[in-house]
Order: structure tokens, then sequence, then C-alpha cells
């Protein structure tokens, strides 16, 4: 599953953490199998004409599970038909008549797949999942008949082989020259066996990517769950976290009890603050065995596959494994670099959390502890260190952030850095009775684009938390394009009488998405395959250099405040705070780099990739790098959604790699003595967010930082220096 693909023309920009796209990527199906489809008449179906709703999102109170799959066999249809336009031209193929033509292409379908892919994650029924399986095969077919159309392909050759020679401006060559490249890695200069080969693999990575994806969902939220039935095993957590394990028991149907889940606001909190050892044991079991139960729902057999299958594809398309067929077309440029740049960081983050770890240790045995720490005594004895060693208990901070307050701090930080405002909108249709909908308007009042919030865990709600889009900003027929973007979280929601309140790492979760949520707000181009594109590896810069500014304290006053008094958060709890910014840091970069290694190991392998146990790879290739058994990857194998279907292959190791750019970038900030600094504001605004796709993406951080960045800051940020 490649990120982004702009080859079907849905080009959703690279701002997604958890993309529709990417699970289009894995979708295209062949026209008979819809034959027997109920038939749903243009009229009743709202995807057969534009939208007229108000700044036209997509009218979900309108849209039912069965307009889907008429919808799609008419975009495909109809981009066919596009295609076959293209083709039939008599013109010598020039940039208007092959290349923007091209560019243009699929917008029914691009409508469709927007609103299907991103409720199939956010908002999800058997019904929606039905279709899933059928449109992913259908979509994979179409997808590759476009992008091994020899007559197509012919024409954008034409058009690449004279660019310098046609007139052509800067933006008009980049484009030309992408197309052209997307098309080669997809096959298009294959014989024509080969092609067959690589569309039969295509269609198999397709489905098992969407059964991996499903099997998760029903990991979390149907086959596990933690009952308790005696008050005192509650020790140690807080009222709000009971009162929210009675409210899910309630709903479960276990009156009286209180239930816990893998659901992240149930389980780290558990993690954190109950007091029996072996029912931390028994969540954290249920939490990092999912997809490893050798039940329907088990995803060993199905990692062997897509492991054994994108090898094969890489080696048909001439690279030596997965992993250089993805980063070659990223910032890293080659496997060896990414190794490289992982170990340097992994020696020093090993040595920090060995030492958290020896703290701990200290702390379990001064109370008496008879045992080794474990994986599952990790976040549970982290909370005494923090308590022990920065008088922090993250208790004391969350009735400070209640969400609403937040949100409105993450809006103030943007409307001071860039002039925005947000207003909110209350009569836009929307897919989930909590999700909220805001205008976001420029400077001068005039209209930028919307933005939907859905924060709350639900059964039909995938893990996680991403920022996906309905629409994206560009031109059409001479007219801008506005921006329809969303973000999906699962953050600890109201209970009882207490509103939402969010812990640190929450918070900043959110903040993070907002990053990408503006990344997405603030593209420009007039071509759909550059505006917005950034390769993998430059992604998470928009989005992680918001984290700083959540913690920096004149921003914490703004935003953090009493739920229940409306007191400023005080100053000794924002010194607690930032004493406690290297707080549990090597376990937290251990754990990632951990998963970044495990990642690139599966997709190094070359053809014939043969695994013949996930669970002893795993262990042999964390040994490899020495990860303590304390530790486990932040993502073990079989639930590893951000490989195996979530359009990160061979790419987790992204976060820190823009990492490297986020800090460096905030102390840009830093160093000028504003955090608001509007100068750097625009700046990084147009180079890094608005015209990100106008370059590679070295060059245009450049352009913003006026040199190389510096890993020194991320490295003190992290205390790892």
């Amino acid at each position: 599953m490649e990120f982004p693909d702009s080859l079907l023309q849905t080009n959703i920009n690279s701002y997604m953490k958890k993309t529709l796209f990417l699970l289009l990527v894995p979708a295209l199906l062949a026209f008979t199998a819809c034959q027997n489809t109920p038939t749903v008449t243009e009229m009743e179906n709202p995807f057969f004409s534009e939208y007229t709703t108000p700044f036209q999102v997509p009218p979900f109170d309108k849209i039912e599970d069965a307009h889907y799959l008429p919808a799609f066999i008419e975009a495909m249809k109809q981009h066919n038909e596009e295609i076959a336009a293209i083709t039939a031209n008599q013109n010598e193929p020039d940039f208007e008549n092959t290349i923007l033509a091209y560019d243009k292409s699929g917008k029914m379908l691009t409508r469709v797949s927007y609103v299907f892919f991103n409720l199939n994650e956010a908002n999800t029924n058997e019904k929606m999942q039905e279709v899933a399986r059928e449109v992913s095969p259908l979509m994979s077919k179409h997808r590759d008949d476009i992008s091994m159309n020899p007559e197509l392909f012919a024409r954008i050759k034409a058009v690449y082989e004279k660019r310098h020679d046609a007139g052509l401006d800067d933006q008009q060559i980049r484009v030309v020259e992408k197309y052209y490249r997307d098309f080669e890695r997809r096959g298009a200069n294959l014989p024509a066996e080969q092609q067959n080969e690589l569309r039969k693999i295509n269609e198999e990575l397709a489905m098992l990517e969407l059964r991996f994806g499903e099997n998760q969902l029903a990991e979390i939220n149907k086959n596990f769950k933690l009952v308790i039935d005696n008050r005192e095993d509650l020790a140690g957590l807080s009222d709000n976290v009971i009162a929210a394990a009675a409210e899910t028991a309630n709903a479960m149907g276990e009156n009286g009890k209180w239930v816990f889940t893998l659901a992240k606001p149930s389980l780290i909190p558990f993690l954190q603050y109950a007091e029996n050892r072996a029912l931390r044991e028994k969540l954290y079991r249920g939490y990092f065995m999912r997809g490893n139960n050798d039940n329907a729902n088990d995803n060993k057999q199905i990692v062997k596959d897509i492991v054994r299958l994108r090898a094969e594809k890489a080696k048909l398309l001439g690279f030596e494994n997965y992993a250089a067929y993805i980063i070659d077309d990223n910032m890293a440029k080659t496997p060896g670099n990414v190794d490289n740049f992982l170990d340097g960081i992994l020696k020093p983050a090993l040595k920090v959390a060995k030492q958290e770890l020896a703290e701990m240790q200290k702390i379990a045995n001064a109370e008496g502890a008879d045992f080794k720490l474990e994986s599952w005594d990790w976040w549970y004895y982290a909370e005494k260190l923090r308590k022990q060693k920065y008088d922090l208990d993250e208790n004391e901070l969350k009735p400070y952030l209640k969400l609403e307050n937040v949100r409105d701090g993450m809006f103030d930080v943007a409307g001071k850095l860039y002039g925005i405002t947000f207003e909110k909108l209350t009569n836009l249709p929307v897919y989930h009775k909590d999700v909220e909908t805001f205008e976001v308007k420029e400077a001068d009042g005039s209209h930028l684009g919307i933005l939907y919030l859905d924060y709350y865990p639900r059964d039909s709600k995938s893990g996680g938390a991403w920022c996906t889009g309905f629409q994206e900003a560009g031109w059409e027929n001479g007219q801008k394009v506005d921006p329809i973007v969303s973000i999906v979280c699962n953050f600890t929601p109201p209970s009882g009488n207490v509103p939402a309140l969010l812990s640190w790492d929450e918070t900043t979760t959110l903040f993070h998405e907002f990053g990408h949520a503006l990344h997405g707000l603030f593209t420009e181009g007039k071509y759909t395959r550059t505006a917005g594109n950034v390769p993998t590896d430059f992604v998470e810069l928009p989005s992680q250099v918001m984290e700083n500014w959540a913690g920096e304290p004149e921003v914490l006053r703004s935003y953090a405040r009493h739920y229940e008094t409306g007191e400023v958060i005080p100053d000794e709890l924002i010194s607690k705070l930032q004493n406690s910014g290297h707080f549990n840091q090597g376990f937290e970069t251990t754990e990632y780099i951990a998963a970044s290694v495990l990642d690139l190991d599966y997709h190094e392998l070359s053809s014939p990739a043969v695994v013949d146990d996930v669970i002893k790879f795993e262990q042999e290739h964390m040994d490899k790098i020495g990860l303590i058994h304390e530790i486990l990857p932040r993502y073990r194998t079989t639930y590893f959604s951000h490989i195996f279907d979530g359009g990160y292959a061979a790419g987790y190791y992204v976060y820190l790699w823009a990492a490297v750019l986020d800090a460096d970038a905030f102390d840009y900030f830093k160093q000028s003595g504003d955090i608001f600094n509007k100068d750097l504001a625009a700046a990084f605004r147009k180079y890094c967010l608005a015209e990100n796709g106008n370059d590679e993406g070295m060059v245009q951080y450049r352009k913003f930082r006026g040199q190389d960045p510096s890993i020194d800051p991320l490295l003190k940020k992290r205390g790892l220096k």
C-alpha cells in the first residue's frame, strides 16, 4: 500500500495520519461482482450530483449504506470514460490534453471515496464492511487498469520526454515528472505477463490489508473486556476512571460491575494507577496479544502473506525489497540511511531506558516487591517515579484540561500564528451526534475551509487518532476549491457530571492532529498531484511541530483552567510539567524505534520473503537490537496497523525523522525570542504547509529554515544528550 496514491485521482494530501486513501489503495474490484446490486436511482443517491449543502460538505443526513456500491460503480464508469477520452484524443499529447485532463479526472470517484473510506474508519457497521470487501477487488482492478493502460502511459511519456521544450513552467514540469514516475512505480513499463502478476499481487494485498484492519477492530472492540466485580480491585484508580468503568459496564449489560477495555482512555489509566498487579497484567496481555489469539481474528497468517507479496511486488518493479521501493520515494532515499538514523538514536535512548528501569525497580523494592518488573508494570511504576522525581501526578493536570478548553487553546495558537479564526457551526450535517463542525476564516474574514472534530471512542470507530479530509484544497474550472478537513480521536469521554478531561498525552495528540489539519487547510496549488503532496517522512512535520506550543507556559495559561472553578493552572504545576519534560523519554523513544526497526526488518526481506513464525521473527529481531524484555515494541506484529493496513509500510520511522525537523523548527521560533513570531509563522505556512508540494521536502524546509536541520534540538528535548 503506497502513500500517497495519486493515480486514482483521490490524491488525499499527505497530511493524514490514518487516511481513507490508505484503505482506497488496497481497494478496487471488478464490475461483474456488482451486477446483482440493488438499484438506487440517481435522484435518490446524493453522490450522483454536486452537494447542495452549506460549503458543499457531504450530506451525511441523506447518505445511506445502500448508496455506496452504486455510486462506486458509476464513479468508476465515469472515470473510465474520462481516461478513454484522453487516450482517444487525436491531437499530439501535451500538458493540457493529457496531464491536466488526467489530473482532474475521477471527480465522482473522489467524492464517493472521501466519504466511504473515511466513515468506514470512523463510524463503520457490518453493511459498510461488506461494501468494503466488495469494493476492494473492484477498485484494485480499476486502479491497475489505469496505471497499466499502455495508451495513457504512452501519452504521458510523450509529454514527459518533451517537458523541457514545451514552454511549461516549473510546477507543470514537476507534475509531469511526478505522474511519469508514478506510472513507472506502478508497473507501466513492465511486460504484459509481469503486469498480470502485479495485478494479482495488488488484488491479494488489497483484501489482506482490509482483513487485517477488520480483525484489529474486532479485537479492540469485541473480543476482550476486563470485568471487575470486587471494588477492592479498583484500588488506586481515580473516581472519574471508576465512574467511567461503571458506565461502560452498564452499557455492556454488566450492571453493578466495572468494565475496562482495550481502548486507550480505559486501558492507560488502569495500567498507570491500578494497584492490583495481576489485573494490570491481564489487561495488558489482552492489549499486546491482539491478533495473536488463534481465533477468527488472528492476523499471523495475514502478515506472512502481506510480507511475501510486498517483497514479490518490489522485485517485479526492480527493487531489492519493499523497503527500498518505498523509501526511494522519500527524503531518506535508502533503507540503509534509515537504519543508520534509527541506530544513532536507539543507543542513547536504550541507555536512558535502562536507567529509568533501574529507578523504578528501586521504588518497587522499597515498597517490598518481591519481583522484577515486567512490561505490564512500566506505566504503574513510571507514574510513581514521576511523582518522586518531579512531584507530578498526572491526575493533578486533568482537571485543568477540559477538552473544550484545550480545543479553544489550540485555536488560539493558530490565530496568533496565522491570524485565522474558528466559528462553530450547527447547521452542517454530521455522520455522528458527537461530531462538531467549525468554519475556518482568514484574518480578513474570508472563508478558508471547514473543520470536523470527532473526539470519543465507540465500537464503530478504529483505535488511535488521525486527520483526513472530505475535500481537498485545489482548483476546479478556474475556481478555488476550499478544503474540508476532519480530525478523528479516541479521547476520554465525559462521565456523569464530569466533562471530558484529557490526559497530557491526549492534549498533545489533539495539537498534533490539528497540525495535520492546518496542513490541509493551508494547502495551495493548481494541480491535484502536487498540491500538499509530500514524502511520507515529511508528513509528520506539520503535526509534530504543533505539539511544541501545547506545553509552553503562556499557552498553557490561555487554556488550562480548572473545569469546576475556572482557576488558571498554577505556575507551580506548569513548572512541574516543564521539569518533567524528559520523563520516560528513554522508554518512549526506545519502544518507538523498536517498532520502526520491526517494520523495516519485515520489509527489507527480499523475495522470496518467507516468514515461518511472525512471533519468533519479531522476538529475534528485537533481541538483535538489544531491546530489554520489560519494553515491547510500541506496536507488535499482529496489531501493527500503521504498516499492515494504514499506509506506513517501511515508513513508521517517519515520526522520528520528522521529529528532527519539528524540534529544529520550534527551536528557530524560540531563538527568535517570540514563539508567535509572525514572520517565521508566515514563512512556515508558505514553504512547509501551503507550497510544500512545490519541491522536494528538504528543499522546502531549507526555504523556511535557511539551513539544514540539526539533530541537537531533538536530543536535548528528549534528554538524550
